[in-house]
C-alpha cells in the first residue's frame, strides 16, 4: 500500500491520529511541524494545509485534515484493524458524534487558554485573561458530561476499542495542564491507564516525544 505522510506536532490533537495509524498498522512516515517556531505558518506548510494546523495526512488521493476525518479515514482504510463498526451505520455515527464533541466543544474549551486571540482581539488583555481563567471550569464541565453520559466503558463505546479511544486519551491528557484534577473522573482516568498499556499507544507516544 502507498506510504502516507503524517504531519504532526508535540502536545497536539494529532496524537490521536498517530495512535490510530499505529493501531491499524498503516504504512506512514512522520513529518514533524515545529509549531514552537511557527513552522505551521510557513509557505511550505501552508501549501500542504492552508489552515496552518496539524494534523494533516498526505495520501495518494490528496491531503486530509481535521482529526475526526482522519480517524474515520484510517478506520475505513484498514477495516481489518476493527477500529470502527463500519457495517453498522448507527454505531459508526455514535463514534462520529463523540469525536465531533471532542473536536468542536472540548478542544475549543481547551484552546481558550493559549489561543484566545482566535476569538477576541489579541491586544485585549482583559478578555484574553478572562477566557484563560474560565478554562478549568469549562473543561471540567465537558468531562463531567463525558464521565456521566457519554463514556460506556471499559472503552468509550463499550467492550470494543475504537477510534474514539485515542481521541479521548489525547484530550484527557490535557486536563492537568488546564487546572483540572483527572481524579474527579475515575472512568476517564481508568481509560488513560488502559490506553497506556496498549503497545500501539506506547509506540505513538514515544514517537511523538521525539524531537
Amino acid at each position: 500500500m502507498p506510504m502516507f505522510t503524517f504531519f504532526t506536532a508535540p502536545n497536539t490533537c494529532s496524537l490521536a491520529v498517530h495512535i490510530a495509524l499505529e493501531e491499524a498498522g498503516a504504512p506512514y512516515e512522520v513529518s514533524r511541524v515545529d509549531t514552537a517556531a511557527n513552522a505551521q505558518r510557513t509557505p511550505a506548510y501552508l501549501a500542504i494545509n492552508p489552515k496552518g494546523r496539524v494534523p494533516a495526512l498526505v495520501t495518494p488521493q490528496g491531503t486530509l485534515t481535521e482529526t475526526p476525518a482522519l480517524l474515520a479515514f484510517v478506520a475505513q482504510s484498514f477495516p481489518g484493524a476493527g477500529l470502527a463498526p463500519l457495517a453498522d451505520p448507527y454505531a459508526f455515527a455514535r463514534i462520529q458524534s463523540f469525536n465531533s464533541y471532542l473536536c468542536s466543544t472540548v478542544h475549543v474549551a481547551h484552546a481558550h487558554k493559549h489561543r484566545g486571540y482566535r476569538w477576541v482581539d489579541a491586544g485585549d488583555a482583559t478578555a484574553l485573561e478572562a477566557m484563560r481563567l474560565k478554562v478549568p471550569q469549562t473543561m471540567a464541565e465537558c468531562f463531567e458530561l463525558i464521565e456521566r453520559e457519554m463514556f460506556t466503558g471499559p472503552w468509550v463505546m463499550g467492550d470494543t476499542y475504537s477510534i474514539a479511544d485515542p481521541y479521548l486519551f489525547t484530550i484527557a491528557n490535557w486536563l492537568e495542564g488546564d487546572g483540572v484534577d483527572p481524579a474527579r473522573f475515575p472512568k476517564v482516568l481508568g481509560h488513560r491507564h488502559r490506553m497506556l498499556a496498549r503497545p500501539a499507544v506506547a509506540r505513538a507516544v514515544a514517537q511523538a516525544a521525539l524531537k
